[in-house]
């Protein structure tokens, strides 16, 4: 048996497209899904605009979210505002470090993280990366998938809200980075899924195609 690598064959020069909402393939020239009804197309050329308008707006609504209170305590008539790193903080200081590092690695490390590796994969889709294709692709499914979780700040605020109404003595209210917050995730997931992974494949076709010329 032969040890060569057996060339790829991507869906488009199979004569296929595969619909993105829920990865039905069909024969190219298919106008929609005929599953779920989405119009197909074989790539989204408008894909890593969208990313960054989104992107740009995500990174906007992250610094008043950290630079703002998320949380507003009131016990009696002391009144205190707690940002998250300083929520975490004063977390850890009242014997519950699990609870603060949880918070910091979902609503610090892990947004930056998103930031960063989604310009990482718009960049590397323009200019070309010496990544391997699977290995962005598979950055780009982690990506997205723990999208849902960076939400675990304003669910935590959420729930003490309507815990710790007990009475007039003491109350918690969202400050106003909440609303900033919620709206990064959003905006980093909406940019997440505007990119289309099929374009890592094209660029790396486009780079091999390249080094062989040279």
């Amino acid at each position: 048996m032969s040890g060569a690598a057996t060339p790829m064959t991507t869906a488009r020069e199979a004569g296929l497209v595969a619909c993105t909402r829920c990865t039905r393939v069909w024969p190219m020239g298919t106008d929609r899904c005929g599953r779920c009804g989405k119009t197909l197309v074989s790539r989204d050329t408008h894909s890593l605009s969208r990313v960054w308008a989104w992107w740009a707006a995500g990174l906007l609504c992250y610094f008043p979210a950290n630079l703002y209170p998320m949380l507003r305590t009131q016990v009696l008539f002391q009144v205190s505002e707690d940002t998250i790193v300083g929520g975490a903080i004063e977390l850890a200081k009242q014997g519950a470090p699990f609870v603060a590092i949880i918070i910091l690695i979902a609503s610090v490390a892990i947004p930056i993280g998103k930031f960063a590796a989604i310009a990482w994969l718009a960049t590397s889709v323009r200019r070309g990366s010496r990544t391997p294709p699977q290995s962005r692709h598979r950055l780009y499914e982690i990506v997205e998938y723990i999208g849902r979780w960076s939400m675990i700040d304003v669910f935590v605020v959420a729930i003490l809200t309507a815990l710790v109404q007990l009475n007039l003595a003491a109350s918690i209210k969202p400050g106003p980075a909440a609303l900033a917050f919620a709206l990064s995730v959003i905006f980093t997931m909406l940019s997440a899924q505007a990119f289309d992974p099929r374009l890592i494949w094209d660029r790396a076709a486009d780079d091999s195609a390249s080094d062989e010329r040279a």
